[in-house]
């Protein structure tokens, strides 16, 4: 049996492009990926508009499994990107059985049914974001800086040039979707755990208190795949490699 295809989904405000570091040793390891932008960043920036909501993304990585006739893949989700293979699971559990292989939470958001990207967020920083985007007129949410995420010096330079709004639609869109189900994928979550992301604390504790989670610890900041690719990739070619059978 073969790897499984990696469908790896970035986070808030980033695109495929974050994953240019990880890339190449996943592929130097014989594991194919796949790096997805989601509608309205990155280089698709210019499609931002104000109906972009949580499915449109979870639609985007569909056709990304179906463009390729991608057989059994790993959804790989960072940050926000945690809602998005959630929901993504959960569709493809109903009408491919059998082709989702594992999930891998990267410092990303595990949703309960009913909830939204913000809905652990602190009220003021909910607020906040809410306030920061009348700017765009209510249709985006305005990057932070990258120091934010742990990084610093060139790293910071690289990944704040990159970074591009984020569409507002999709900041407070709940997700339906059956927890029972996506409960029965091997699921792994990643903890960056130096400096941790205030707004993932809800989550870290999560996946510590709920069953079927393995976690997995790298002390480095919110974008392991820009501040650690080398391990990062070891743990998603290890996912990889424990699916082989």
């Amino acid at each position: 049996m073969s790897f499984p295809d990696l469908v790896l989904v970035h986070g808030a405000w980033h695109g495929a492009w974050c994953w240019q570091r990880v890339l190449p040793r996943l592929q130097a390891a014989g594991v194919a990926a796949h790096a997805v932008t989601l509608t309205g960043v990155g280089e698709r920036a210019h499609l931002m508009a104000p109906g972009i909501r949580l499915q449109t993304h979870v639609q985007d990585v569909l056709g990304v499994i179906a463009a390729n006739e991608l057989t059994r893949v790993v959804l790989v989700g960072h940050s926000y990107g945690g809602m998005v293979i959630t929901g993504v699971a959960d569709q493809l559990l109903q009408s491919h059985p059998g082709l989702l292989a594992a999930l891998v939470y990267v410092d990303a958001v595990t949703p309960h049914p009913g909830e939204s990207w913000s809905s652990q967020h602190a009220p003021q920083t909910v607020a906040q974001r809410l306030a920061d985007a009348q700017a765009s007129g209510g249709i985006s949410i305005a990057p932070p800086d990258a120091s934010v995420f742990g990084l610093s010096g060139a790293d910071r330079d690289w990944v704040n040039r990159r970074q591009t709004p984020q569409p507002l639609g999709v900041y407070q869109d709940p997700l339906a979707f059956d927890a029972q189900r996506v409960a029965g994928v091997p699921r792994t979550f990643i903890d960056c755990t130096n400096p941790a992301l205030a707004t993932i604390a809800v989550m870290r504790q999560r996946v510590r208190q709920e069953p079927g989670w393995d976690v997995v610890e790298l002390a480095t900041g919110h974008d392991p795949m820009v501040s650690e690719p080398a391990k990062l990739a070891d743990v998603l070619i290890s996912v990889a490699r424990s699916l082989l059978g």
